[in-house]
């Protein structure tokens, strides 16, 4: 099968090739859009990845081209329009998941750094100042958490909050049975917000989860709170975060994804001024830690994407059961 591979970096492009399992790949920096669909011409499917759009646009270019399989390299597909994929007859499969520690443990070293401003002391040092001024932190050691969703990743960072001795609680519409068997308390949204000293976001995004950290919902953040997201940016309505931050209300403030990262995130623009001002106001907040939507970013992470990418091409091509399809 002949696959074009957009939004490709160098290590995709490796992992892809080292994984292959017999088709022909041609891979394309661009993201899909729009504008780029015209390069899907002349292929069997196309491989996306988060900043992919598969819209009613791009993907009635798509199936124009004869295109009648899209391949997630992610678990999140809130990037393409399922019911008109299924009315196009695209069949849409994604990597459900990819090893879940590596995400919880990114949210972990983030919440970590935040704390320990240790970020701050590895650049003070470096110009000769050892003062431990500003650099108080606290123990993780009793601190209230909050998981926003207990999936695979919020569980897999649950196990390692609870380790480090956190009192644990969450919300998620559908709660985990072995982690409620465990002792973990499920509570309403609110509750598990204004209960908590560190909020962790690990939901999908989706109609109801749009915006959920908003004007509203910060204020029953208690003052001087964390708040980490390292799922989707439109979980978060960010300038009502910005001003939460301007009024100290939120505390701290770790995102591996931003709503707007597509323009920005996987790509090196540091000869260039930053056209976006929300973000330009985050970066400017002494107590915000910003990471380019690395979480997923570990060798383990990047095989099992590629196996499994793998797996959903050569299983759609011999017409077996489709395990990882995702449907309206």
């Amino acid at each position: 099968m002949k696959i074009a591979v957009f939004s490709t970096c160098d290590y995709d492009q490796e992992f892809l090739e080292k994984y292959n399992t017999s088709h022909q790949l041609v891979f394309f920096e661009q993201a899909l859009n729009p504008d780029s669909a015209g390069l899907a011409q002349g292929f069997d499917a196309v491989c996306l990845f988060v900043n992919d759009k598969g819209d009613a646009k791009v993907l009635s270019a798509l199936a124009g081209y004869g295109i009648k399989l899209i391949l997630l390299r992610c678990a999140g597909f809130n990037n393409i329009d399922l019911d008109f994929a299924e009315e196009m007859c695209i069949k849409i499969l994604r990597v459900p998941a990819y090893s879940p520690e590596a995400v919880a443990e990114h949210t972990m070293a983030m919440m970590l750094t935040l704390n320990r401003k240790t970020h701050k002391a590895y650049n003070r040092i470096r110009e000769g100042n050892f003062s431990l001024t500003s650099l108080m932190g606290f123990n993780m050691h009793g601190s209230k958490v909050a998981l926003i969703g207990t999936g695979n990743i919020g569980k897999a960072l649950y196990k390692i909050l609870k380790g480090f001795g956190c009192r644990i609680t969450a919300y998620d519409p559908y709660p985990d049975a072995e982690l409620v068997a465990d002792g973990l308390e499920y509570m309403g949204l609110h509750e598990a917000l204004s209960n908590a000293e560190i909020v962790s976001l690990h939901c999908p995004l989706t109609d109801e989860s749009f915006h959920m950290i908003n004007e509203q919902s910060l204020k029953y953040f208690k003052k001087g709170s964390m708040l980490i997201n390292t799922s989707r940016g439109a979980l978060i309505d960010t300038p009502a975060v910005v001003g939460s931050l301007k009024s100290g209300q939120l505390g701290y403030l770790g995102l591996d994804v931003y709503e707007q990262e597509a323009a920005l995130f996987f790509q090196d623009l540091s000869g260039t001024v930053i056209q976006d001002d929300l973000i330009a106001r985050l970066i400017s907040f002494p107590n915000v830690l910003i990471t380019s939507h690395q979480g997923f970013f570990t060798r383990e992470a990047m095989q099992q994407i590629a196996e499994t990418t793998f797996l959903n091409a050569d299983a759609f091509l011999a017409g077996k059961n489709l395990v990882n399809e995702i449907k309206p």
